[in-house]
């Protein structure tokens, strides 16, 4: 059984915690606390790694890499025997989402006969497009490609996350659908993109010293705003201060403290559909850690 790993002294042993987290303002600004030493945990060192989410999907499915990680929804069922959820951590589009953008002004009837850059097969972007039309045909384009190459003329459309759903525009992209918005007139429920996953060895104290740490995290980011801002422009691809603002809004706030019951209730949804619909071959076995 995998344990966290300690640094030993004579009398203050360090327990030290890895944490995994794509490179984006919003991740940036929500781990703000932890990365700047801001929230301390008594015993407990955190060590951060960034990179991009599809990457961080294959490594906790292929082994449990980090002991925290940020993760798409969509790739939940397949790690689901080495991690749990923890349940704050989570970006939830209301009424918003990833969309699919393109150069010309194209009808959702039209991605039937067009092939469609995205962003990875296991990101919850991809399964929301293939519950909305399974037939729709794709090729993966790392996601901060695939606006430059729909512009270069590689693909007719792309489907965009992170800061490209507030930048699209201004490359003079057209909104072919809006998937969060599709999904929540279909379904009522708002929709979950990612969330964070903890190794279910560390055991029930560590799962709760590291969540009330990530909580604090957030909520210190949430208090001290600016300065969280601040550190997470560094992340902000393309985006001034008043984008950046606007989307780590989109993403970081009450919901990601806790999802509430709704949230909760729309993950499990998310993931029912998919398995229902043989997108996600492994039936979704939900829990949390608080």
């Amino acid at each position: 059984m995998s344990t966290p790993r300690s640094e030993s002294t004579v009398s203050n042993p360090v327990t030290e915690i890895t944490i995994a987290h794509s490179p984006d303002s919003d991740d940036a600004f929500m781990f703000y606390g932890l990365a700047t030493n801001k929230v301390r945990v008594p015993g407990y060192k955190f060590t951060h790694t960034l990179c991009d989410i599809e990457t961080l999907n294959r490594r906790a499915m292929d082994e449990a890499f980090y002991d925290v990680t940020a993760i798409s929804f969509h790739a939940y069922p397949y790690l689901q025997d080495r991690y749990t959820l923890m349940g704050c951590g989570g970006s939830v589009g209301e009424g918003y989402g990833p969309m699919v953008v393109s150069r010309q002004k194209f009808t959702t009837d039209d991605l039937n006969r067009i092939r469609v850059a995205v962003p990875g097969t296991l990101t919850t972007a991809y399964l929301a497009l293939k519950i909305f039309n399974p037939k729709i045909e794709t090729t993966v384009v790392p996601f901060d490609k695939i606006i430059p190459e729909i512009l270069a003329g590689k693909y007719d459309a792309g489907l965009i996350i992170h800061e490209g759903q507030l930048t699209y525009g201004s490359s003079g992209l057209h909104k072919v659908i809006d998937l969060g918005v599709s999904w929540q007139e279909t379904t009522g429920h708002v929709l979950p993109l990612g969330g964070n996953a903890i190794r279910r060895s560390l055991g029930a104290e560590a799962h709760h010293v590291i969540s009330k740490a990530l909580r604090d995290s957030i909520r210190h980011a949430l208090d001290h705003r600016e300065q969280a801002l601040e550190y997470a422009m560094q992340f902000a691809r393309d985006l001034d201060t008043n984008l950046a603002s606007r989307f780590v809004s989109m993403y970081v706030n009450d919901r990601t403290l806790d999802y509430g019951k709704d949230g909760r209730e729309a993950i499990r949804k998310l993931l029912e559909v998919g398995h229902e619909r043989g997108i996600i071959p492994n039936e979704p076995k939900i829990d949390f850690v608080d």
